[in-house]
């Protein structure tokens, strides 16, 4: 299991974008970071404005177009709204829609935005529909979602609180997430100590050896500029090998 950053740890990961995360993540990871962690298919932040959003996963299952559902378990809601209560936050709620590629209905709008907002949850990431854009704007709950739509459906909680599968990324309860426009970075269990040191390295050794040597090269010849660029990119290179001591994969 992951273990739990302090909370000044996370509100400091909220200030980076999710691309920054992942440039120090890559550098800590043993997993494959051209496969792993992040989102293999198109997703879309319908509340771009709120900037990106960190917190733990609590993951939830829904099937909007079967009815079978709610017959066989009307306690659902209150169940699950139990689960996602007794979890720590900040949480990202991550839900998969079993009626996938279709969408029949939306079970994150007004009402559950503004529950979840009072449970912790401060936004989700739902391989489905959201519907009420406004209301949950106005609610704060950020949602990384398909499409929009009108109606619910028989929206309600199939299974919670186990491994759901979301833009073609399994994602495990308790794993910390990071989301914004991009996408998102599901962190692999493990991963999270060194993760806000890694990015901010990788930032500022972006900022001092490629992208300051970019532009100062207004005017310069052409094989002035090719060949600072390629120093600062021995550099950056240099730098993250010294630190990370990875392969050099620049």
């Amino acid at each position: 299991m992951n273990q739990p950053l302090p909370y000044e740890a996370l509100l400091q990961l909220k200030r980076w974008n999710t691309p920054t995360i992942y440039n120090g993540w890559e550098q800590i990871t043993k997993h494959n970071h051209a496969r792993d962690a992040f989102n293999l298919e198109e997703t879309r932040d319908f509340m771009p404005q709120m900037g990106p959003m960190v917190g733990y996963a609590v993951t939830c299952v829904i099937q909007p177009g079967s009815a079978v559902h709610p017959r066989n378990n009307p306690n659902a809601w209150s169940d699950y709204r139990a689960y996602v209560g007794s979890v720590p936050g900040p949480k990202i709620v991550v839900v998969q829609d079993l009626d996938k590629p279709m969408t029949y209905g939306a079970a994150w709008g007004e009402v559950n935005s503004n529950i979840h907002r009072a449970l912790g949850v401060v936004g989700g990431i739902i391989d489905g529909a959201i519907r009420d854009l406004d209301e949950m704007n106005n609610a704060g709950f950020k949602a990384l979602a398909r499409r929009l739509c009108v109606g619910h459906g028989f929206a309600i909680p199939v299974r919670w609180n186990c491994e759901v599968e979301v833009f073609g990324r399994k994602v495990q309860p308790g794993q910390l997430i990071h989301a914004d426009k991009h996408g998102f970075l599901a962190v692999p269990y493990g991963d999270e100590a060194g993760l806000l040191d890694a990015a901010r390295f990788m930032d500022a050794n972006e900022c001092e050896n490629l992208i300051s040597v970019a532009r100062s090269g207004a005017g310069k010849p052409v094989a002035q500029i090719l060949k600072e660029i390629d120093e600062g990119a021995a550099r950056f290179g240099a730098a993250a090998q010294k630190r990370f001591g990875n392969k050099g994969e620049w």
